[in-house]
């Protein structure tokens, strides 16, 4: 191992201007991808497929359309019932609305204003019943009285219509794919027409209320931008901590730079594997940054040992990198192996996760182990973080 450490280090060394162009040639084009990369989110990627409870749903999915991913849309009358001409009207023309969102089952769809809800009764000449909605629904008092005694009957009291009678639902099954599109369902984008739907029907006492898998998730990549703003702000404390640690600002930059090359690699290689960021592994840029800080300031530490006993910059890096790259090898893939495991479990985010974290890792070896010994070889330690360390 000895002597296969100190034949890579003279090809990384001797070899060093073509190393470097060709990593910075890799940059730009995992860069470039890195920009693609879309958050996405799926409902059956967050539940165990395998299982044969959740196989047997699949095989239903059609019949079972409002059990599985569905949003519920809540209108409340703040100032009264459900059971007025103006109200109704609000009611009916939300029900058109949510009905033509792109990705909404509307085969599926139930609100006291979709034919699928209907009442029944048992009378002296059998059954009888009809849809929720009379028929010859007016707005007039006559029909409004009509509708409260056909949603009495129908069995939707405390599902699609409050116990208090103030509040009605709208329940939307989702499909995984949309229609349109013949693409997996954009959940930001469901997410943002619900709330523009939220905000031109939220007025004058009426209040909007929305639940489900998908609004949450769309909540989530809403949020992204928030995530960026938290990863800059830990790149600057990190930068921060590390300069107090070494006293050194071109090692200091140097380090977060392969730290962040690191994280553009990941993504960049992440829409290479055709996967994109869920609100679970939004958070694997963090760990792959952390990782690749972490064993970076181990390997300054020895450059800067190796020029305090003085080496030239380049000599303390070809040491550094000597002593360094088994231990570190062994380190990230002990990394590495310990996110691969994750794939035991069956469910796909899960499995995602894992893949973009042993990816993340996979990367800083390369990163910390010839990137950074290659610019340390030309930056060196500073004389005041030789002093320091």
């Amino acid at each position: 191992m000895e002597k296969l450490t100190i034949w890579i280090e003279k090809q990384l060394f001797g070899f060093k201007y073509i190393v470097f162009a060709s990593i910075v040639l890799l940059t730009a084009f995992l860069a470039y991808n890195a920009s693609l990369v879309r958050p996405s989110a799926s409902f059956e990627k967050m539940i165990p497929v395998q299982h044969e409870y959740v196989q047997n749903y699949l095989n239903y999915k059609q019949e079972l359309a409002s059990l599985g991913n569905s949003v519920r849309v809540v209108i409340e009358n703040e100032n009264g019932d459900i059971f007025n001409a103006k109200f109704q009207e609000q009611m009916r023309t939300l029900n058109d609305e949510l009905f033509f969102i792109s990705g909404v089952d509307r085969s599926g769809m139930k609100s006291i204003w979709t034919a699928n809800v209907t009442w029944a009764e048992v009378t002296e000449d059998g059954f009888v019943g009809g849809t929720v909605i009379p028929s010859d629904y007016d707005g007039s008092q006559r029909t409004l009285d009509r509708l409260r005694r056909n949603v009495m009957l129908s069995g939707q009291v405390g599902y699609l219509v409050g116990d208090d009678f103030k509040s009605a639902v709208f329940l939307l099954p989702l499909m995984s794919v949309n229609p349109e599109t013949g693409k997996p369902l954009d959940y930001n984008q469901l997410s943002t027409t619900l709330e523009e739907i939220r905000s031109k029907y939220e007025v004058n006492g009426v209040k909007v209320h929305i639940t489900g898998f998908a609004k949450v998730v769309g909540d989530l990549i809403a949020g992204a931008a928030e995530v960026v703003i938290f990863f800059l702000t830990a790149i600057v404390i990190t930068f921060a901590l590390l300069y107090l640690y070494s006293r050194c600002l071109r090692s200091t930059i140097v380090t977060v730079t392969c730290a962040l090359v690191a994280v553009i690699w990941q993504l960049g290689l992440l829409n290479l594997l055709g996967q994109g960021l869920d609100p679970y592994s939004m958070l694997v840029p963090f760990l792959v940054f952390a990782i690749a800080v972490s064993h970076g300031v181990q390997l300054i530490s020895a450059i800067g040992q190796h020029m305090a006993a003085g080496n030239k910059s380049e000599q303390a890096a070809r040491l550094a990198f000597r002593a360094l790259a088994i231990p570190g090898l062994i380190a990230l893939l002990s990394d590495g192996l310990g996110f691969i495991t994750l794939n035991v479990i069956e469910i796909q985010v899960i499995q995602d996760l894992a893949t973009a974290a042993s990816v993340g890792v996979a990367v800083i070896l390369l990163t910390n182990l010839v990137l950074l010994p290659l610019l340390m070889s030309w930056t060196g330690v500073s004389p005041a973080g030789i002093k320091y360390l």
